[in-house]
């Protein structure tokens, strides 16, 4: 303070409070100032957690499996592997629970396809708050890697509402995507809740991204703060499909899988016992009905299904190494002994939803569209490639679940719901390389990160009273192998399929839907025809004993407490697959027309009008000038779509893609003139009904000016990859742009004033 402004002061009423601290603290006594800080418990650790995708217990080497993952063994021999760890059976809904500590349906995100019934519709609500928000609350940094897959269907568009994005439920950092699957080299990303390009580079793989980008983020953190911890959420969606890596990777598992899957099963439970995986007396359970045996495939079958096994495989392999990476990188960085490091391998069993044959484009499959083995042969040099989105046979699937019975979604049985676990947290683990055995959940792994960085599970969350965490702290088993299980009683929930786990026992109903059923569904039955199984995995570690017939009491006691559970958690009423449920808001208002324009990305396909079953046509109005080429207007992806583009010459281009099906593109017979344009395309379905044909005309400025024909129509859907784009194709491409444009084939010399999507 200068000497005038004393001087200054020194006449005023303020001077005394200002010169005279006795006479200010007199005046008004001292307030404690707020703290603006956030500061973790002292010698908090980082987290970091690994989710896998569609990973079977018996993929990995580290648990058996053919595939070798010697970044998961060199983490299980500096921490911990369990063997009796589970999920739901389901993506979403294991998601919910490994984030809050909470059952699944008691989230809201009960199901991948939702209804009306609290449990199942896919909004997760407030009260079962997310664990990266608890540790944002008490200093932590926190960040979010890969698939997200919890945000409602009708909340993903770009409208919004963004609270149950990544960013809105305690995660200051995402990069990643919404859906349940992308395609590998040319993913669908948003970084927060902006649509983005991938990083430039022809060698891109989606995991190398996730894993550079989650590096980058924990090292600008540490050395703009070193003292505070972190939270690094690692979701990278491998190995889902599309089953897509680089070559090399798949090179090493050629001629891997030709024994075919019977063998496999045989060769992996012998690895599983020999490396003290399973009990000694574990007994191998058998292929279920109406999966093929190996024997009975002809050789071409054979031929096409090893391929895609060994795409499988390739692609685990090259998840472990970039997952090690990711430990070598805080290995490095000095942060890994005091990093709890939890690695759930898988978010359920392997998929079957490849279904019986095997499938190069399984979301067409999954809709019931013709795919012809003459056609897989044909194309069979695509798998693994960005031109192919390949799904392994369901039978594969139950040979990566060894030594259980079926696949992801049946969470009747731990084929759905067994997965891998490994822990490391070397400042805390005094013993590594150890086996735990007690049983796991992942509703547990919210309670263990809260334990080992000495919060408490708040009360309220922003001002909302929280539900009960439904989980148990596993840091119980760390230094001790024998400790008796605290997780006592699990009930399990999928399609109607489920299950009761309490103290050793576990009850089972398989209900209607084979897990390589089409996505148009079965016929269902009732629940009460569903015939329950009853297995002591204290003494059968792979239910392959059902003791239902000599133990009714027991399999009664544990029915009347799957109902009690499954009252408690908001799993009634039953229903099984749901499709079309009206009680749910949705991004389709019932609009037969919208307008678009520059700059709209990232809409969800189900934000247009429906575009499915009927007419239909794309109109843009546009200004070319003498150098316009690229994107005008696109929908879907490489696997079905359709794009509406300039190429490099400038003459006006449509391309429609059907699965493996069809490939049609239509093309005008000169350059568009340069100046204001209409270009427009009809699609003339062929009649009532599902999936039929049509007749394609491209238009330009009133007059058609090429056509033709496809033989059939998606019944549901394009893709669940790609995405609504003007002015830039931000998925997997849709069109047939030149080979040298680049990424994303953006609008370039031309203005796009509106694309118009209508019903006809």
């Amino acid at each position: 303070m200068t000497a005038r402004l004393l001087k200054l002061l020194a006449g005023t009423a303020c001077s005394a409070l200002i010169l005279s601290p006795a006479l200010a603290q007199e005046a008004a006594p001292p307030v404690k100032a707020p703290q603006y800080v956030r500061q973790a418990p002292a010698g908090a650790p980082n987290i970091v957690l690994v989710l896998l995708d569609d990973v079977g217990f018996g993929t990995t080497s580290t648990f058996g499996g053919p595939v070798d993952t010697p970044a998961l063994s060199a983490l299980a021999r500096q921490g911990l592997t369990y063997n009796r760890f589970h999920t739901t059976a389901m993506c979403s809904p294991t998601r919910a629970s490994l984030l809050t500590g909470r059952n699944a349906h008691r989230t809201g995100v009960g199901a991948v396809i939702a209804d009306s019934r609290p449990g199942y519709s896919g909004f997760h609500t407030k009260d079962s708050a997310m664990i990266a928000e608890v540790l944002r609350e008490n200093g932590y940094s926190t960040a979010a890697f890969g698939k997200w897959h919890t945000t409602a269907a009708w909340e993903t568009s770009p409208s919004g509402p963004f609270d149950r994005w990544p960013t809105g439920e305690g995660f200051e950092k995402f990069y990643g995507f919404e859906g349940g699957e992308t395609d590998q080299f040319e993913p669908s990303l948003f970084d927060g809740t902006t649509p983005v390009r991938r990083p430039a580079g022809k060698d891109y793989h989606l995991t190398d991204d996730l894993v550079t980008q989650s590096i980058n983020w924990f090292r600008g953190q540490r050395a703009i703060n070193p003292k505070k911890p972190f939270f690094l959420y690692m979701a990278p969606g491998a190995i889902h499909a599309p089953l897509q890596v680089r070559q090399q990777w798949i090179d090493q598992y050629r001629g891997k899988f030709d024994q075919g899957w019977d063998k496999l099963r045989e060769e992996t439970f012998a690895r599983q016992k020999r490396l003290g995986i399973i009990p000694p007396n574990t007994q191998l359970t058998p292929r279920p009905e109406g999966m093929p045996a190996w024997d009975s495939l002809s050789p071409d079958e054979k031929r096409f299904a090893s391929r895609l096994m060994e795409t499988y495989a390739g692609f685990m392999a090259h998840t472990d190494a970039e997952m090690g990476r990711l430990v070598q990188s805080l290995k490095d960085a000095g942060e890994f002994d005091n990093t709890l490091f939890i690695y759930v391998v898988g978010d359920n069993g392997a998929s079957a939803e490849g279904g019986l044959g095997g499938s190069l484009n399984y979301l067409g499959a999954l809709q019931g569209m013709p795919e012809t083995l003459e056609s897989k042969l044909a194309h069979m040099d695509t798998i693994g490639g960005p031109k192919a989105s390949a799904h392994i046979n369901a039978a594969w699937a139950w040979a990566a679940g060894t030594p259980f019975q079926w696949t992801k979604a049946v969470a009747s049985h731990l084929g759905g719901t067994r997965n891998g676990l490994v822990i490391s947290w070397p400042r805390k683990i005094s013993q590594p390389g150890g086996l735990r055995s007690q049983f796991g959940h992942v509703n547990d792994v919210v309670p263990t990160i809260l334990e080992a960085t000495g919060i408490p599970a708040p009360a309220e969350v922003d001002g909302v009273k929280q539900v009960p965490m439904d989980g148990t702290s596993l840091l119980y088993t760390f230094n001790n192998a024998n400790a008796p299980e605290r997780h006592k009683t699990q009930y399990f929930e999928i399609f109607g399929h489920r299950a009761i786990y309490h103290d050793g026992w576990m009850a089972s109903a398989f209900h209607t839907r084979l897990p390589w059923g089409a996505a148009l569904g079965a016929g269902a039955k009732p629940f009460e025809q569903d015939r329950w199984e009853l297995y002591d995995l204290n003494s059968d570690f792979s239910q392959a004993h059902d003791l239902a017939a000599s133990q009714p009491a027991k399999l009664k006691e544990l029915q009347a407490l799957f109902t009690r559970e499954a009252a408690a958690n908001q799993v009634l009423p039953l229903k099984g697959q749901q499709f079309g449920d009206a009680g749910l808001p949705s991004l389709q208002t019932g609009a037969k027309s919208r307008t678009y324009y520059e700059g709209a990305v990232g809409v969800p396909e189900a934000a247009l009008p429906r575009l499915v079953g009927r007419s239909w046509g794309v109109e843009a109005k546009l200004g070319a000038g003498k150098q316009a080429h690229g994107v005008v207007a696109t929908l879907g992806s490489t696997d079905a779509g359709w794009a509406l583009y300039l190429d490099a010459k400038r003459y006006p281009v449509f391309t429609y893609r059907l699965y493996n099906i069809a490939t049609l593109t239509l093309k005008g017979r000169k350059p568009l003139p340069v100046g204001q344009n209409a270009v427009r395309m009809n699609f003339d379905y062929d009649g009532k009904g599902m999936a039929k044909g049509a007749r394609l005309g491209l238009i330009v400025n009133g007059a058609e000016v090429a056509s033709g024909r496809v033989p059939a129509s998606p019944p549901i859907f394009y893709s669940i990859t790609g995405s609504f784009d003007v002015g830039v194709d931000t998925g997997s491409p849709a069109g047939d742009y030149p080979k040298d444009a680049p990424v994303g084939n953006p609008a370039s010399g031309m203005t796009i004033d509106s694309v118009t999507v209508e019903q006809r």
